[in-house]
């Protein structure tokens, strides 16, 4: 731990009016929190992140659980694990077989993806309340994204040999409809990402990996009219949709996605191409036009604030020269220096770039705290972090930054 976090650990100035900053201005790191069962060493699998109330929670695959953290106090408050066919898969030999993975606040519940899966899980009691089979193919339920309005949860099952997204009814919590993800030239889908719920166009969005015509990512635009028409139970492919619309990311290979200001909408880019700008693309939702390309990307999660009109981009694979590892990967040989990207919304101008942990990928802003959270792993694991231990990020936890 460096000096400066050794420094609110110490005295425990932690959250009093923006983050607790003892006299800092401006977006800064203020604490880690421990977490059970990893530390020292640990090469920690984790994934998405939401904040609910006064409560932060994270996918948790070394734990095979939903950790909560209590954001008052800073602490960890449960793990949520489930036994039986409720257990979550836990890291295992890859992503695509283990969980939990994507995560979304569902009213008084939280829906996490998993192996073949969504768990669905009671904030209150902190408990596995039922599993949604939504697959039999062995892989995980990945991202999701919630309409509130109509009551429908869409989650993607990226890794199927056709990527698949379905759609859940929370209140009987049933699968209602099944959308495939083969381009129109005959392809599967390279894989899905984030994905989100826009009311204001009755849309879902989300991060297409690859097609033929955009083989570095598209944006698809689905209209939940259509969604919402597909025969109760059936299995409709995309291009089939009425209203859709596919939106190129030009060279992308997208990741997270937040519904910004206006019609921005923003896209998190972590390009495979050696020494390709690291981009976080602002398209117009309604249109498709990139508006802006800015020199953030590198990351998993991306998340808007509202109330500082920014984004924040989990950019684990930045590099000191604002280009692409050797393959968009990062190893010793071509290390990365990860950190918390935070853009203005208005301008599209980086703010700040925070240095951060290892493999910092995930990230959620709690703007009553102004704070936001990212689980990070050892400086020792995985490789090819290049500054974690000279910032003080040495053990696996979260990371916890004033954003204000």
């Amino acid at each position: 731990m460096n000096k400066t976090l050794a420094l609110f650990a110490a005295t425990g100035v932690l959250v009093a009016g923006c983050g607790g900053d003892s006299g800092t201005s401006g977006p800064h790191v203020v604490h880690e929190i421990a977490v059970p069962g990893v530390g020292t060493g640990t090469n920690y699998s984790f994934d998405i992140s939401a904040v609910s109330g006064t409560t932060y929670y994270y996918t948790d695959r070394t734990n095979a659980a939903v950790t909560a953290i209590d954001i008052p106090s800073l602490k960890v408050i449960s793990q949520i694990t489930g036994t039986g066919a409720n257990a979550f898969a836990g890291a295992q030999a890859s992503n695509s077989v283990s969980g939990p993975d994507g995560l979304t606040v569902v009213g008084t519940q939280l829906y996490a993806g998993d192996v073949n899966s969504v768990k669905v899980i009671d904030q209150a009691s902190k408990q596995i309340v039922n599993t949604i089979t939504v697959g039999t193919a062995g892989v995980r339920a990945d991202e999701s994204c919630y309409d509130a309005v109509h009551g429908l949860f869409m989650v993607s099952t990226p890794e199927a040999p056709t990527p698949y997204a379905t759609f859940i009814d929370p209140v009987t919590q049933t699968v209602v409809a099944t959308v495939t993800f083969t381009d129109s030239a005959g392809a599967p889908s390279a894989g899905l990402e984030q994905c989100r719920y826009d009311s204001g166009t009755d849309t879902f969005y989300v991060n297409n990996d690859g097609t033929t015509a955009n083989p570095h990512g598209e944006l698809d635009a689905l209209p939940g009219a259509a969604i919402r028409a597909i025969a109760a139970g059936a299995t409709v492919n995309y291009t089939a949709l009425t209203g859709v619309q596919a939106y190129s990311e030009g060279n992308c290979d997208p990741t997270g996605l937040a519904l910004g200001p206006g019609t921005d909408i923003a896209v998190g880019c972590r390009e495979a191409t050696t020494a390709a700008p690291l981009l976080v693309q602002i398209l117009n939702r309604s249109t498709g036009a990139i508006v802006a390309s800015v020199n953030a990307g590198g990351g998993d999660q991306i998340e808007y604030d509202a109330g500082t009109n920014r984004y924040y981009n989990a950019g684990s694979r930045w590099t000191a020269s604002g280009m692409a590892a050797v393959g968009g990967a990062c190893s010793s040989a071509s290390p990365c220096t990860p950190v918390l990207a935070i853009i203005d919304a208005a301008t599209h101008a980086v703010v700040a770039r925070l240095p951060t942990g290892n493999n910092a990928h995930s990230v959620a802003v709690d703007s009553a705290s102004g704070l936001a959270f990212m689980p990070i792993s050892s400086a020792a694991a995985p490789a090819g972090c290049d500054t974690c231990a000279a910032n003080g990020f040495n053990d696996a936890g979260v990371a916890v930054f004033a954003i204000h």
